[in-house]
């Protein structure tokens, strides 16, 4: 099948506007919660945009020193901690 390893581009959004810093982690980038910084635009959204393989992806917000899960995302699974990981698909 063309284009099968193809990376696309996936933007993950968090909503947290009274927070100083958010990280995106998963196991797209080994759990580093210090990777991918995100920005936050002027209605308190923060974004980042990743290049990822079509594939699934487990991840999880760090805000403010806290783990979040993701409000948007609908499908979540047990991690080793004790809480819910975030799946996101990508196609």
């Amino acid at each position: 099948m063309a284009g099968k390893n193809k990376t696309k581009k996936v933007q993950f959004e968090f909503l947290a506007p009274d927070a100083q810093k958010v990280y995106l982690a998963g196991n797209f980038n080994n759990w580093d919660a210090s990777a991918n910084v995100m920005k936050k635009d002027k209605k308190g959204i923060w974004k980042t945009v990743l290049a990822l393989r079509p594939g699934r992806y487990e991840y999880r917000f760090l805000k403010d020193g806290n783990w979040e899960n993701d409000p948007a995302c609908c499908d979540c699974v047990p991690n080793e901690f004790g809480s819910q990981n975030c799946v996101r698909i990508v196609e």
